[in-house]
């Protein structure tokens, strides 16, 4: 009974030290939420897909739909994330860099954001995690100039 015991001790503690941030991985991210464009309301969704070049290092690209409200807005995002090793744990810190273009119905203009990210994502399981985050983001519309910051959670599959 204690071997069986201490075996599936080992099985779950492995399981649990699997990194789901290694090189070679890829993860998916799902976003949903609101947001407020042009003193309307918009339902916010959108997918985001990372590969890990190397250990805790990713790149990708993301796509977000603001809908239910007129002007249309669509997002593309490219953006690299660097998850900090801690020795022995389930969460890693992590921060980020991002290059967004904005796509505007007419008669607006698309324009371009930069920005940046930090915070910490938790390992759930031995293929997921959920991250807790703030975002500042810089840019300018041609209109106006765009400075602000906003928390992000998220929810993600590595595989």
């Amino acid at each position: 009974m204690k071997k069986a015991l201490l075996i599936t001790v080992l099985i779950i503690s492995n399981i649990l030290a699997q990194n789901p941030f290694s090189k070679g991985n890829k993860s998916i991210n799902l976003t949903l939420g609101s947001s407020t464009n042009f003193n309307k309301n918009y339902t916010v969704a959108g997918v985001n897909v990372n590969y890990f070049i190397l250990d805790d290092i990713s790149v990708g690209t993301d796509y977000k739909g603001y809908f239910g409200a007129s002007p249309s807005i669509h997002q593309v995002t490219v953006p690299v994330t660097y998850h900090i090793p801690l020795e022995n744990t389930t969460y890693k810190p992590y921060l980020g860099a991002f290059y967004n273009h904005t796509f505007l119905e007419k008669p607006f203009k698309n324009y371009d954001i930069y920005g940046g990210r930090i915070g910490f994502s938790i390992q759930t399981s031995i293929n997921s995690f959920m991250s807790l985050g703030w975002v500042q983001e810089f840019g300018n519309s041609g209109d106006n100039i765009k400075n602000e910051g906003y928390p992000e959670i998220s929810a993600g599959f590595s595989f």
